[in-house]
């Protein structure tokens, strides 16, 4: 059985120098759209973006928010479980994996502007292996990181889940 030290060396991840976890970029469009089409978005961004992205038991996918929408696809080893919060106040977890008969989903779509953190759920692999799609395409400065304080007071239903998602606080 494939082992998370596998999954990094043979798909070459490396860590995620914000987030948490491990990643690799493996498509950006050379199209990119003006700043002036995209409103939310503060510059020029490429058309779309493509990586693979894994977490272990040692990390997560930290809070955070993305002005355009980010689609998730399940590749392989443990469920992923996923909290969005909503503008509106309220959020829902959902779990990205194999598992149909479960509730699992294979494929999830974070709306633009949602807080989002993902951890992975135990099981036999001790990793989990997605892939992320985003169109326009990602970029750092879009990219803005939760706080436990404020995302708690917001989301006081959610605090539990908030507090393992915000590991900086």
């Amino acid at each position: 059985m494939l082992t998370a030290q596998d999954v990094i060396r043979l798909l070459q991840l490396q860590p995620h120098p914000i987030e948490g976890g491990f990643f690799r970029e493996t498509q950006r469009t050379p199209e990119t759209i003006p700043a002036s089409a995209l409103p939310s978005h503060p510059g020029d961004r490429s058309a779309g973006t493509t990586i693979y992205y894994l977490l272990t038991a040692d990390c997560v996918s930290e809070m955070h928010r993305l002005p355009g929408e980010e689609v998730f696809h399940f590749y392989l080893g443990d469920p992923l479980e996923q909290l969005q919060l909503l503008p509106d106040g309220t959020g829902k977890t959902i779990t990205l994996g194999p598992d149909l008969l479960a509730g699992q989903v294979p494929q999830l779509v974070v709306p633009a502007g949602v807080w989002q953190g993902s951890q992975r759920l135990p099981g036999p692999h001790g990793f989990s292996l997605i892939g992320a799609t985003m169109a326009p395409g990602f970029d750092y400065a879009d990219y803005i990181t939760g706080q436990r304080a404020e995302l708690t007071s917001r989301w006081p239903q959610f605090q539990e889940r908030i507090h393992k998602l915000t590991p900086k606080g």
